[in-house]
């Protein structure tokens, strides 16, 4: 009964910052490996940061700097700050959990099993 469920989400205009968040439950949220993805219409999904359950962190080049991704063990929680939002970054996003340790990429959709339903953000120019 793995769950994950975004919020967060909404309409800012360039520069400003959101943070998204997302609840789990139903598993040892310490033990997974998390990540965000996002997709714009007409376009793939992609990884945006991902973060394993030994503190490795990994982050698409479009968000370096921009991004982070962190966790509350205590409150099962996901959490991504986004600063400095450029138009390009609108697009659905999707929190992501898998307990597979042994795989180690973070940002390809494939290698994640738990998907939320996913929270829209989007950026004004």
């Amino acid at each position: 009964q793995v769950q994950l469920v975004e919020s967060g989400g909404g309409s800012v205009q360039a520069g400003g910052s959101l943070r998204l968040s997302c609840a789990a439950s139903g598993y040892t949220f310490s033990r997974y490996k998390m990540g965000w993805f996002r997709q714009a219409p007409g376009k793939e999904r992609e990884g945006v940061a991902g973060l394993h359950s030994d503190g490795f962190t990994s982050y698409a080049d479009s968000v370096k700097g921009r991004f982070t991704i962190s966790q509350d063990n205590a409150k099962n929680t996901l959490y991504l700050q986004m600063n400095n939002l450029k138009p390009e970054d609108t697009a659905m996003y999707y929190c992501a959990a898998d307990p597979r340790t042994w795989l180690y990429r973070l940002l390809v959709s494939t290698d994640f099993a738990y998907w939320g339903q996913g929270t829209q953000v989007t950026v004004s120019s």
